[in-house]
């Protein structure tokens, strides 16, 4: 039996937009928070609405994979209309959750200082780019950019090639999902004291956070980065892709145990009783040698010859496209396929949530079109007819017509 939902009555202004933002209060919608995107009258909502392939008026696929389950107002916070409907919602929610560039919190009074005048519990949380204060808070921020300028891009790629972009927007979703995490602690102490406050979290110190062992072998023994071919990991060998007959093949020998097991199964009698590569350390000092001798092993076999052979006792996969490991049958076997119905779409199919709760499968639903809302919540707020007129006339939903 389903039971309730795990973040029922939870409600999240998220004042979101394209990717990063989007991606973290998803996870929120679907463990069943009330996530209400403020969206900017003054561009047609949020600017994925309008990304290609598949896109329709102010709907798209781009813009569903982020922002399903979740309600839609307009709002223009830059008006005295649209920031007095915003302090009204935000009496009302547990949090304030944004992706802006850093100068804007302030001038959008989306801080704690400003809405703890009407709500004290709240929690502001804010993603930006590179942090609220010094020249870099007013430049804009994309997911390139800071894959750039983090030093991933560097220690990414083949040896003699150029510095290379991850093929998803990790630095987005890893930014997003570092600002969630610190939404959700900031708000189990607001509960616990009563007090909300600000949370801060940047894309630019969320990647280098990314950076890990690598940050401190260079920071505590000025070892540099280093790309190695095949996607190699720097320090354990054999730990990369390898060519075969038809494809290519991931091999992990993490502990030494797999090691011995994988030149044990492929019969490399002469690597097995070879003492250069008798531990991490040496195998690690004649790294050239040992993969050589294993790569010219694995061109013998077809990946799935070699999948069959190893796996179960050496941590091993295949590499395949997108288009395979979306396999529809093996995604809806994992429970990762969501479906649903679009009015504007038709028929949706995306990757629901990887977090399983016990007793509690989500609902997916369509994500809202542009202010689908805005006259729910604001008769829930008790704005009469009369009270909308004259916030209309402030701006509140954008620039006003006579």
């Amino acid at each position: 039996m389903n039971t309730e939902a795990p973040l029922q009555g939870l409600r999240i202004l998220a004042v979101e937009q394209f990717g990063a933002g989007p991606f973290g209060s998803l996870y929120l919608a679907d463990l069943g928070a009330e996530v209400i995107k403020i969206e900017d009258p003054g561009t047609g909502g949020d600017v994925a609405r309008y990304v290609p392939p598949i896109q329709t008026g102010t709907s798209s696929l781009y813009f569903e994979a982020f922002n399903r389950g979740k309600r839609s107002i307009t709002l223009d916070l830059k008006s005295s209309g649209g920031r007095e409907v915003f302090r009204a919602l935000a009496a009302t929610a547990d949090a304030v959750y944004s992706n802006l560039r850093g100068d804007q919190l302030e001038a959008l009074q989306l801080t704690y200082r400003h809405l703890s005048e009407v709500n004290p519990r709240i929690v502001c949380t804010a993603l930006t780019g590179y942090g609220r204060a010094g020249e870099e808070a007013t430049l804009p921020a994309y997911d390139a950019l800071i894959q750039a300028q983090a030093g991933w891009a560097a220690i990414t790629g083949e040896p003699s090639g150029p510095p290379t972009k991850s093929g998803l927007s990790l630095v987005d979703f890893i930014g997003g999902l570092t600002a969630v995490l610190g939404l959700m602690v900031a708000l189990h102490d607001a509960r616990r004291t009563a007090t909300g406050r600000d949370v801060d979290v940047d894309l630019y110190r969320s990647s280098l956070a990314m950076l890990t062992y690598q940050a401190a072998w260079f920071l505590s023994a000025g070892v540099p980065a280093q790309r190695h071919s095949m996607s190699a990991h720097p320090s354990i060998v054999p730990f990369q892709f390898f060519e075969t007959a038809d494809g290519y093949i991931a091999v992990a020998c993490g502990k030494e145990r797999f090691f011995t097991e994988l030149v044990a199964r492929l019969g490399l009698t002469d690597v097995a009783g070879d003492k250069r590569f008798a531990d991490f350390a040496g195998r690690r000092e004649f790294r050239e040698e040992l993969l050589n001798r294993l790569a010219e092993e694995f061109r013998r076999k077809p990946s799935q010859e070699w999948v069959r052979l190893l796996r179960g006792a050496v941590p091993v996969a295949p590499v395949r496209s997108m288009e395979e490991a979306l396999d529809r049958a093996e995604v809806s076997s994992r429970d990762m396929l969501a479906t649903y119905e679009s009015p504007a779409l038709g028929d949706v199919s995306a990757l629901g949530t990887p977090i399983k709760l016990g007793g509690y499968t989500p609902e997916y639903t369509a994500a809202p079109t542009v202010g689908e809302h805005n006259d729910d919540l604001l008769t829930q707020l008790g704005y009469t007819a009369a009270q909308v007129a004259d916030l209309r006339k402030k701006g509140a939903f954008g620039k006003h017509t006579s």
